[in-house]
């Protein structure tokens, strides 16, 4: 069954570089998760940093590299050398077409992001509609940053509410106010992220203003919006007893929550930004202590 959208829909497409069936860390019950590539942040400690650019582009994982060189003469702009027993990539010339992706039998390259329609992301979402129905899951919208398309993503929202499939949208409030209230009208669930109160701060770890991230979330639970509080916990970075003092002195002045989250840092991501050719930021920060998550939970009034 397609949605009543889908003969409008489909002469727009979003640009998908996921789609995680069977999903339990993504809200309630088992869950489809898409993942949409481009984000507006730009944080220190991002854990898809595949998902930043609004662009396709490979992953070269060079571990699974066997060196058999059938990349180099695929390549049409002939970016890809072999230097001193190494493959390089020329700075510049790459244009992140795929084809040697396509032509690595290793799963070395890979290409991240493509173009889907309406009905081929709704075909990937109703393979689990009976998973939903006995574990009270759905659809979460993830990224990178679903608002990032608003157009594509508000249809897939409104294309779930119209088969009763439960939604969730996993944000960090970085839209416009226009935006997340059109996404509101179809989204049962926010997973909301908040990382730091301080301005400055804010500015520097993810290279934007949160204030437009605060006045959203006013807005949000002002119209009765249902709104999970995500804190990433980063040590040096956002788990000082300032901020979250300040986090939970601005949660509680909000109507109520259905909860808070303090999620530990991890840095399991690093290999992926290796495999981009960027620079992992945050290279001498570990995980939080289990001391110190239970200490910031109570910190911002949750001890759960």
């Amino acid at each position: 069954m397609l949605c009543q959208l889908d003969y409008i829909c489909n002469m727009h497409t979003g640009l998908i570089f996921d789609i995680k069936r069977y999903a339990i860390n993504d809200g309630p019950g088992i869950r489809t998760a898409v993942f949409f590539k481009g984000c507006p942040l730009d944080c220190w400690w991002c854990h898809n940093p595949e998902s930043k650019r609004r662009k396709p582009e490979i992953m070269y994982r060079q571990n699974r590299c066997e060196l058999c060189g059938d990349c180099i003469p695929i390549c049409p702009q002939g970016g890809i050398l072999l230097e001193d027993g190494v493959l390089v990539t020329k700075p510049g010339v790459c244009q992140d077409c795929g084809e040697c992706a396509e032509a690595c039998v290793y799963g070395a390259r890979e290409l991240v992001g493509r173009e889907m329609t309406l009905t081929q992301v709704m075909k990937e979402i109703q393979r689990d509609v009976v998973f939903y129905d006995q574990s009270g899951g759905g659809v979460t919208l993830t990224g990178g940053e679903p608002l990032f398309q608003p157009t594509f993503t508000n249809a897939l929202l409104r294309c779930c509410k119209e088969q009763e499939i439960h939604t969730i949208l996993d944000t960090s409030g970085y839209a416009s106010w226009k935006v997340i209230s059109n996404a509101a009208k179809y989204t049962d669930l926010f997973l909301y992220d908040l990382k730091l109160m301080d301005d400055e701060r804010h500015r520097k770890y993810t290279g934007v203003s949160n204030s437009l991230i605060l006045a959203n979330l006013k807005n949000l639970c002002a119209i009765g919006a249902q709104v999970i509080i995500r804190l990433p916990l980063i040590p040096g970075v956002n788990d000082d007893e300032e901020n979250l003092t300040h986090m939970r002195q601005f949660l509680e002045e909000l109507p109520v929550l259905v909860g808070v989250e303090v999620l530990p840092y991890h840095d399991s991501a690093r290999a992926k930004y290796a495999a981009l050719g960027l620079d992992y930021r945050l290279p001498e920060v570990g995980m939080p202590l289990p001391e110190r998550v239970v200490w910031a939970r109570r910190l911002v009034g949750k001890d759960n």
